[in-house]
């Protein structure tokens, strides 16, 4: 609880900052509206249906992408993690796709699987798989060979090894790398959805807004409406893994 409310102090100072330069005339409010305008907006845009389903339609795309990307990143961890010959041989494959940004693939992923939801969750997807693959690499390197060895003389066979020993150190890890990933995917759905001209989603509403159109507190009310879905996300993530895993430290030891 003082962790929160510290967060929720910063972010009021935050928006006291805002209000102040905007009323002492530093930035015309036609570019830049007041929180004082734009908290008013929020609350009259959840009495709309549209704004209702964008939300629901981002928060549907991100939470598929990433059970996508923790289905597909956390066995490609636990086995490139666990056969180093393996890991060096796609080294250099995995080492190439890593730094292509999400959005730089939005016209190929547009070319082969259409403007659907399909497009934002493939690019969440991609963006959100390299934290949770590394971490779970890093933490199967990271294991104390003593435990191993002594697994080994006790007659543990491999799959017990690694049910016993390998998935237990390698959990908090795992963890800390779906909590990096989560505000990754989202990032990726809504840029997709701002870039890529989606349908239905928060960016998709904010593309509309800055459109043809002069209401710029509608631009930042979808814009501060995804930074706390971000936040409530990273928070809820945070506060599963300090109870999921007391023991460990390594949401101070996080690998990007």
């Amino acid at each position: 609880m003082p962790r929160l409310l510290r967060a929720l102090a910063g972010l009021a100072g935050f928006f006291l900052l805002w209000e102040v330069i905007v009323q002492a005339g530093l930035v015309r409010k036609e570019f830049l509206p007041p929180p004082s305008v734009v908290l008013v907006t929020i609350v009259e845009q959840f009495g709309e249906t549209q704004f209702i389903r964008d939300l629901i339609a981002t928060f549907l795309a991100w939470a598929i992408a990433l059970l996508i990307a923790v289905a597909i990143a956390v066995p490609a961890g636990l086995l490139l993690g666990s056969i180093p010959g393996l890991r060096t041989a796609t080294a250099v494959v995995v080492e190439f796709l890593r730094p292509i940004p999400a959005v730089a693939l939005i016209p190929l992923v547009l070319l082969l699987i259409g403007g659907g939801p399909e497009a934002k969750i493939t690019l969440a997807v991609y963006a959100s798989l390299w934290p949770i693959m590394f971490n779970t690499i890093y933490a199967l390197g990271e294991i104390d060979p003593v435990l191993l060895e002594t697994a080994k003389a006790c007659g543990t066979g491999k799959f017990r090894t690694l049910t016993s020993v390998a998935l237990p150190h390698t959990a908090p890890f795992v963890f800390t790398g779906v909590r990096l990933s989560a505000n990754i995917a989202l990032i990726a759905v809504v840029s997709t959805e701002f870039l890529a001209g989606a349908k239905l989603g928060i960016g998709n509403f904010i593309m509309q807004a800055s459109t043809g159109s002069t209401r710029f507190d509608l631009v930042l009310a979808g814009t501060v409406v995804v930074g706390a879905l971000g936040f409530l996300i990273n928070g809820g993530l945070e506060m599963i893994g300090r109870r999921a895993f007391r023991w460990s430290t390594v949401d101070r030891e996080a690998v990007s």
